[in-house]
């Protein structure tokens, strides 16, 4: 077993407790402050996402001279069958034909958000 002596190079109690202490008191401050952000980006993507539908919608219309849909069309996440098969709303959105939330349309092209998704 080796034996330590004086002089030798290393850390005291006392260093190593500050250390710790400090650490402590930093985890304290950041760990609460981090923790406030957690949701507010499902929030805006919910958002962003019912905005993007919503152009889509505006622009499939214009695009074929439609002044309402045939039907109100009940929720749904898969695009290529929203609004109706004939008026599809995935040729107009970029990105993916999928969406995390689930939309309803009124006759009149108005987008609701009928679930979030996340």
């Amino acid at each position: 077993m080796r034996r330590f002596h004086r002089g030798q190079p290393g850390f005291t109690l006392i260093e190593v407790l500050v250390v710790v202490a400090i650490l402590g008191v930093l985890a304290a401050v950041v760990i609460p402050n981090v923790g406030r952000f957690f949701g507010e980006g499902e929030e805006a993507a919910a958002q962003t996402e019912l905005h993007d539908v919503q152009t889509g919608m505006i622009a499939m219309m214009a695009d074929k001279n439609l002044s309402a849909v045939t039907a109100v069309t009940s929720a749904i996440s898969d695009m290529t069958a929203f609004p109706s098969a004939a008026n599809k709303l995935s040729d107009y959105l970029i990105g993916s034909t999928t969406t995390v939330g689930t939309y309803t349309c009124d006759i009149y092209g108005t987008v609701t958000q009928a679930s979030t998704g996340f």
